[in-house]
């Protein structure tokens, strides 16, 4: 279990996972454009390179804003130790006035990086958008690019399946 009192740069079970999608992410998407690039379709290596990179974005903003609500949920969660066992006739009263938990990151950070997660397909569908128009790639290009993350996903649990822990 994680002490409230790790800052928000501490690891969570499983970061390494996490770690190996990401880069999994982008080394799809861009060995597909390289592929797509070398079979003399330009449109298409941008577009599954962008989409590549909107899928990283995408994950990325999704993990930040669940690993804030988990820092989050972690310092509010009151502290048991093993040595302290509840007792049915103890109650422990909580002031209404208790100072809350300071935060090693500002308010502002953290509202920023839920509002991303929150919006995260909005962005996504502007940046698809933006490279649509600007760069004149195919949409089925870009589609593809965006499932660079699934196969991703895909190798990374096959990887853990097959090695864990490396």
């Amino acid at each position: 279990m994680l002490d409230p009192s790790q800052n928000a740069n501490a690891k969570l079970p499983g970061e390494h996972i996490l770690n190996r999608i990401a880069v999994l992410t982008l080394g799809v998407g861009f060995v597909s454009a390289a592929v797509a690039f070398v079979l003399h379709r330009a449109d298409w290596a941008k577009g599954l390179a962008g989409g590549a990179v909107l899928a990283w974005l995408n994950f990325r903003w999704l993990s930040r804003g669940i690993r804030a609500m988990v820092i989050s949920a972690v310092a509010r969660a009151p502290l048991e130790t093993e040595d302290q066992q509840p007792a049915v006739a103890e109650t422990q009263v909580v002031s209404d006035t208790a100072a809350p938990l300071e935060s090693s990151r500002p308010a502002t950070s953290d509202l920023l990086t839920f509002l991303a997660m929150i919006f995260r397909y909005a962005l996504v569908a502007l940046g698809v958008y933006v490279i649509f128009i600007y760069l004149h790639v195919p949409l089925i290009s870009l589609g593809f690019g965006l499932c660079a993350f699934v196969v991703a996903i895909l190798v990374a649990s096959v990887w853990e399946a097959v090695r864990p822990g490396q």
